[in-house]
């Protein structure tokens, strides 16, 4: 049944009456739009020419999805550095300004997740979900709007915790040749951090993607992915994006700080990272310097690493650590990037690939390794008990070296040498296997109370195993007062000795009976610059 024209001739007039004002109120606007050309495309870099407006590091976009930053303002052209895939773009090609800086989505929704540096994920389960974005350049907290660092980050990892402690929101430096363990010390700390509290950030820079899948896998068995972002570059993306990782996972870590939380940063490495900012700066035809890097490279990572801080209360009391990865080169840490980031952070750790060789591991090398900020990022617990350890340690090292030629020794050189190459085996510790506060604190105890010393050095590893079973027996209220702040009362202190004296019952072996004549011969100590084998004695 169809409607009469008369009753649909209003309906008709007052749609065309709208339409008719609407028309009337519309005022077109004119928006000015910037559009560039490619003029030449290199390896990971494009110059630009027109957009006249364009800013420093500002975002351009490239056909096919392909963004860059502005580096390089000319007169006449523009250098930039290419954020993906270039192989598709040709002179001549446009290029657009999108009028904002390089950002990346931040949130709790990039928890548990694999991504790029441009937010794009890389683990196959859909897209990142988050409801804010930052800059990833941003400038660093102010003086008075930081705190001291006095609350320790425990890494599980014993040498560390023990004589080199680490502050939560200190820069910390993880340094040694290849294959030493730099990044299996920082898998082992991002692992400790279960139940601790802290959200963890690992940024892997220009990794090769099986040794990228071995992280990312062990930290799904060991359940840290769950509070730990991985940010991503593998060995052969462009060098623009190796440069601005370790920015954008600084920027996701900034927003857990602000928001009061605790956060764990590993840069993995910052070798890589060094190595693509020269390469773009030489491409982009800046003056080289010391070993070919720009005269800036000292500034692009301080400018990072100055972003790693404990916040004051009045911000929210947040904290951001930042343990830097840098490679060296025969041992040579003296050479140009080491030296830069020695002098930036608050103290470093030198992985020894003459002690790694002996298979202690870590391969902490004590002497060479260091925290300024101390024992004021250390429990007073372990203030207590280790307090001696390291001059206990260093001593021993000394001696070590005297010893290897064979040379008598006195009794107690000898009981010292002896001490410290038992301090050496406790502070052996296997990858992936963090220790808990209580059983440090008791291995230590025993180790500054001599229970150890009458171990056999073969049986010392099944002797630091029997105390740690033991203390993990420990009763909830002990284990309470042993993890707080409180320091280490007289009644904790006998309890934890007498709990490793019963653990090492049977692992006493039989004093040694001295030389004749008021001397003694140094026990066999393993020559490190033998690759372990020891030397012998000369004869009597």
């Amino acid at each position: 049944m169809t409607a009469a024209p008369d009753r649909l001739e209003p309906v008709f007039d007052r749609a065309f009456a709208a339409i008719g004002q609407a028309r009337e109120q519309f005022r077109p606007q004119l928006t000015p739009h910037e559009v560039g050309t490619i003029a030449t495309v290199s390896t990971g870099i494009a110059t630009v020419s027109g957009l006249p407006g364009v800013g420093f590091e500002e975002l351009l976009a490239f056909p096919g999805e392909v963004f860059g930053i502005a580096f390089n303002l000319d007169a006449d052209a523009i250098g930039v550095v290419l954020l993906g895939e270039y192989w598709q773009l040709h002179a001549g090609d446009l290029v657009e300004r999108t009028g904002r800086v390089m950002d990346v989505a931040v949130g709790e929704g990039l928890l548990g997740r694999v991504i790029d540096p441009l937010g794009r994920p890389l683990d196959g389960q859909g897209p990142v979900r988050t409801d804010a974005r930052l800059p990833i350049e941003r400038p660093a907290a102010a003086i008075m709007d930081r705190a001291p660092v006095t609350v320790p980050l425990q890494t599980g990892i014993k040498v560390i915790d023990a004589l080199i402690p680490i502050g939560r929101g200190q820069r910390e430096l993880i340094l040694g040749d290849r294959q030493t363990g730099m990044t299996a010390f920082a898998i082992d700390s991002i692992l400790n951090q279960r139940g601790q509290d802290v959200l963890c950030v690992y940024c892997a820079i220009g990794q090769r993607a099986s040794a990228i899948a071995k992280a990312v896998a062990t930290l799904r068995e060991q359940g840290a992915l769950d509070y730990t972002v991985v940010v991503v570059t593998e060995g052969n993306d462009a060098p623009g994006l190796a440069y601005i990782a370790p920015y954008a996972a600084t920027s996701i870590a900034e927003h857990f700080m602000e928001r009061g939380r605790d956060v764990l940063i590993v840069y993995d490495d910052l070798t890589h990272h060094a190595r693509a900012y020269r390469e773009l700066s030489l491409l982009l035809r800046r003056p080289p310097g010391r070993e070919a890097f720009p005269g800036d490279i000292f500034y692009i990572h301080s400018r990072l690493l100055e972003r790693a801080t404990h916040l004051s209360p009045e911000r929210g009391g947040g904290s951001l650590t930042a343990l830097p990865i840098i490679e060296t080169e025969a041992e040579n840490i003296s050479a140009y990037i080491p030296t830069n980031l020695i002098s930036i952070t608050d103290g470093q750790v030198y992985l020894s690939p003459s002690l790694f060789e002996l298979g202690v591991l870590p391969a902490v090398d004590v002497g060479k390794s260091v925290s300024r900020v101390g024992g004021k990022a250390q429990r007073a617990a372990y203030r207590a008990v280790a307090g001696d350890l390291k001059l206990a340690y260093a001593q021993f090292e000394e001696l070590e070296t005297f010893a290897r030629f064979g040379a008598r020794v006195d009794e107690p050189t000898r009981a010292i040498i002896a001490h410290g190459q038992r301090i050496r085996a406790c502070l052996k510790q296997s990858e992936l296997a963090p220790v808990a506060v209580p059983a440090q604190l008791a291995i230590l105890l025993a180790l500054t109370t001599g229970l150890f010393d009458t171990v056999d050095l073969e049986r010392m590893t099944a002797a630091e195993q029997a105390v740690q079973a033991a203390a993990a027996q420990l009763p909830d209220e002990l284990r309470e007062r042993l993890t707080g702040a409180e320091t280490l009362s007289g009644g904790d202190r006998q309890t934890l000795i007498d709990l490793a004296g019963r653990a090492l019952t049977g692992f006493q072996a039989p004093t040694v009976p001295s030389v004749p004549g008021g001397a003694a011969r140094a026990p066999d100590v393993p020559d490190t610059a033998a690759r372990g084998k020891p030397t012998e004695a000369s004869p009597p």
